[in-house]
C-alpha cells in the first residue's frame, strides 16, 4: 500500500503522517494502532479477518511511529515475541528492552493487546528496575522482586488520550483535538477546513487547527506554507515575509493555531492566505487540564 511506504520513509518534509495516515482512513482503510505483540517495526498490511482473505486489510501502524524509540529496541521485542507478552515485567524480562524505551511504548498505549492502558502501562514500567533482569530470572520465567497489584489507577479521559497521542504519536486514532475544541473556535466563527471548498477567491475566512508542517523553501522568496489540520480535513496557509516577519514566533512556535486571511482560489486548489495568526497551543492543555469536559 502506498500509505505505508510513505509512512516508513518518514520524515520528508512535506506529508506528515497524520495526513498519510487520515488519507488512508478517507479511502476505507482500517487503521490500527502500535501494539507491542502486533506491530513490527515498519508500517505494514495486516488482514481485516484473520482467515478471511475477501475482507480487505488494514494499516498497522509500526513502532517507528514512536517518539524516541530505538529500532533496536523494536528488534529486540519482535524477536522475543515467540508467544505474546502477558504484561509490562514479560515484555521487560523475555525483550531486555531497557525501561526508558518501554516507557515510549507504555507512553504511546501501544500495551492495549496485555490489557493495560497508557496510565496503566506507564504505572507498570515505572516499577520495573533499571538494570537488565538476571539470567536465572529469565530463565525460570519468575518476577525477582514479587508480583505486586495491581494500582487502582483513574482512567484517562478522552481529551488526556488525544494530547498524548500527538506528543508520542503525532496522531491519533481516537479523535482529533479540534473536534474536542470544536465549540469554542465555532463561537468566534472558526470554519472547519471542509468548509473551505465553498468560498470565492478573495473571500475572508478564519480556519484553525493543529499544525503538521511547515515548510520555507528556498526558491519562495521567503514565503512560508503551513499545512493545518482539523477534524474535517486539511488547509494549506501562505504567510508571506511581511507577515511572516510580524508573526514569526506563532507561525514557528505554534502547536495549534487560528489564522485568519482570505481564500486564494484557482479551480479545485485552495489556499488560505494569512493577514493575522494567533497561537493556540494553550488550548491543547485544557484537553488535559479539565478531562471531564472532553470525556468519551
Amino acid at each position: 500500500m502506498f500509505a505505508c511506504g510513505l509512512l516508513n520513509s518518514q520524515p520528508m518534509g512535506f506529508y506528515a503522517p497524520a495526513q498519510i495516515v487520515r488519507d488512508a482512513s478517507e479511502h476505507g482503510v482500517a487503521v490500527r494502532a502500535v501494539d507491542v505483540n502486533l506491530s513490527d517495526w515498519d508500517n505494514r498490511l495486516e488482514r481485516v479477518d484473520e482467515g478471511r482473505p475477501s475482507r480487505g486489510w488494514a494499516l498497522r501502524l509500526g513502532m517507528r511511529q514512536v517518539d524516541g524509540l530505538g529500532e533496536t529496541a523494536a528488534g529486540s521485542i519482535v524477536a522475543a515475541r515467540t508467544a505474546p507478552f502477558r504484561d509490562a515485567h514479560d515484555l521487560w524480562q523475555r525483550s531486555g528492552v531497557i525501561p526508558a524505551q518501554l516507557e515510549k511504548l507504555a507512553a504511546a498505549d501501544a500495551f492495549r493487546s496485555m490489557g493495560q492502558d497508557r496510565r496503566q502501562g506507564l504505572w507498570a514500567v515505572r516499577g520495573l528496575k533499571a538494570e537488565k533482569p538476571l539470567p536465572l530470572f529469565a530463565h525460570a520465567g519468575a518476577r525477582e522482586d514479587g508480583q505486586e497489584p495491581e494500582a487502582a489507577l483513574p482512567a484517562m479521559q478522552l481529551g488526556e488520550h488525544v494530547v498524548t497521542d500527538y506528543q508520542t504519536l503525532r496522531l491519533s486514532l481516537k479523535a482529533h483535538p479540534m473536534a474536542l475544541l470544536r465549540e469554542r473556535f465555532a463561537a468566534q466563527q472558526v470554519l472547519p477546513t471542509a468548509g473551505l471548498t465553498a468560498l470565492k477567491d478573495g473571500q475572508g475566512v478564519a480556519v484553525a487547527g493543529v499544525v503538521l508542517v511547515r515548510q520555507r523553501p528556498g526558491s519562495a522568496k521567503g514565503v512560508v506554507f503551513m499545512t493545518l489540520e482539523d477534524e474535517t480535513g486539511i488547509a494549506n496557509a501562505v504567510i508571506w515575509p511581511k507577515v511572516m516577519e510580524r508573526y514569526r514566533k506563532q507561525v514557528m512556535g505554534s502547536r495549534l493555531v487560528l489564522i485568519q486571511g482570505r481564500i486564494q482560489r484557482t479551480n479545485d486548489i485552495i489556499h488560505v492566505v494569512a493577514g493575522r495568526l494567533e497561537d493556540c497551543s494553550h488550548l491543547l492543555g485544557l484537553l488535559t487540564a479539565e478531562p471531564d469536559t472532553f470525556a468519551a
